[in-house]
C-alpha cells in the first residue's frame, strides 16, 4: 500500500512567514502554537505525526482545540524547555506564571508542596501528567525501536535538535535492510536425493551443493525448438487413441493438443477413430506446408 502526502495550500517560504494558519492542528509544531520563531523544522514535526498516524490509523496528538493540542504534546513529551517558553509570545496560554501546564490541576498541600493532577479535554478525554504517556502506548503497542526513535527525534521540543531531512535519510529506520516480499524472491530449486534407510540426502550442506543452502539457480535457456510435422501429428494421434481405448465413458475422453513442451488436455465430445485419423492427416499436411516455408519456429516465442 502506498500513501501520498498532499495539500500544501498553507505552505510558505521560510523568509516570508505571512500566514496565521500555517499547519493543521493535529500536526502543528509547538513553536507555531507558542508564537515563537519557526522555520523548516516544523515540517519534520508534521512528518513524525503523519508517520505515526499511517502506522496506527489514528492521530498521534488528537487535540480538540489548540490548548488541548498542547496538553497532548506535554502528556507525551513532558514539559517544554524554558528557553522555548520564553521565546513564545503566546506561551502564557499554555504555561502558567508558575511554570505549570494550564490543563493540569495544581493542589497545594499544608506543607507547601504542590501536587499536580491530570486534566480533561472539553469532551471529557483524560489528559495525563507531563511525560506520563510513553511512545509505545501512543503508537498502539509498536515495538520497533528504530521507528520509535525516528518519531521521537522528529518530535523534539526545540527545533534545533529536531531531525533534519538529511539526517532522516541516514537514520537506521530508513537504511536497514527489510526482508523481500514473497513475490520478489527468486525460485529456489534444491536437489534432494533420498536413498531409503541407508540413502544420502543432498540439501546443500557445507560440502554438498555449496555454501548457499544448496539452491540451484539456472538462468532461462534461450534454445530454439524445431518441430517435425509428422512427429506432431503422430503424437497427437497416439494421445487421442490412448484416450479412446482407455475404457472411460465418452463424456470423459480427452483429445490431446501437442505444444512445444507438453500436451495439455482439452475436453471435447468423444470423436470416432476415423475422425481422429482424418484430423491427424489434415494436421500433418498443414504442418508439412509450414515446415517447407519455415523450418523452425521463432525462438523468441518458444523457449525451454
Amino acid at each position: 500500500m502506498f500513501s501520498k502526502v498532499i495539500d500544501f495550500g498553507s505552505s510558505c517560504y521560510e523568509h516570508q512567514r505571512v500566514y496565521t494558519y500555517i499547519q493543521s492542528r493535529f500536526y502543528r509544531a509547538p513553536e507555531v502554537m507558542m508564537g515563537a520563531k519557526y522555520g523548516m523544522p516544523i515540517d519534520m514535526w508534521s512528518l513524525g505525526c503523519i508517520l505515526a498516524e499511517l502506522l496506527t490509523g489514528f492521530p498521534l496528538l488528537p487535540g480538540e482545540d489548540e490548548a488541548d493540542q498542547m496538553a497532548c504534546i506535554i502528556e507525551l513529551l513532558g514539559m517544554p524547555p524554558q528557553r522555548l517558553i520564553e521565546q513564545g509570545k503566546r506561551s502564557k496560554n499554555f504555561i502558567s506564571s508558575k511554570g505549570l501546564p494550564r490543563y493540569c490541576t495544581a493542589t497545594t498541600l499544608p506543607d507547601g508542596t504542590t501536587v499536580l493532577s491530570g486534566g480533561m479535554s472539553r469532551r471529557g478525554k483524560p489528559r495525563g501528567l507531563p511525560g506520563s504517556k510513553s511512545f509505545v502506548t501512543a503508537l498502539k503497542g509498536c515495538q520497533d525501536k528504530y521507528f520509535i526513535d525516528f518519531i521521537r527525534r522528529c518530535l523534539e521540543w526545540e527545533p534545533e535538535k529536531r531531525l533534519t531531512p538529511a539526517q532522516a535519510l541516514r537514520h537506521a529506520w530508513l537504511r536497514r535492510r527489510l526482508p523481500r516480499p514473497p513475490h520478489d524472491e527468486e525460485p529456489n530449486h534444491s536437489t534432494s536425493v533420498s536413498g531409503g534407510a541407508g540413502g544420502t540426502s543432498v540439501a546443500g550442506g557445507a560440502g554438498a551443493g555449496g555454501a548457499r543452502g544448496g539452491s540451484l539457480r539456472t538462468p532461462l535457456a534461450r534454445t530454439p525448438v524445431t518441430f517435425n510435422a509428422s512427429q506432431v501429428a503422430k503424437a497427437k494421434l497416439q494421445a487421442a487413441l490412448s484416450e479412446e481405448g482407455s475404457g472411460r465413458p465418452p463424456a470423459q475422453r480427452r483429445l490431446a493438443k501437442v505444444s512445444s513442451l507438453e500436451a495439455p488436455r482439452r475436453a471435447v465430445p468423444g470423436p470416432t477413430r476415423l475422425d481422429l485419423e482424418r484430423r491427424s492427416l489434415d494436421l500433418e499436411r498443414e504442418l508439412r506446408v509450414d515446415r517447407d516455408s519455415d523450418a523452425s519456429l521463432d525462438d523468441r516465442d518458444h523457449l525451454v
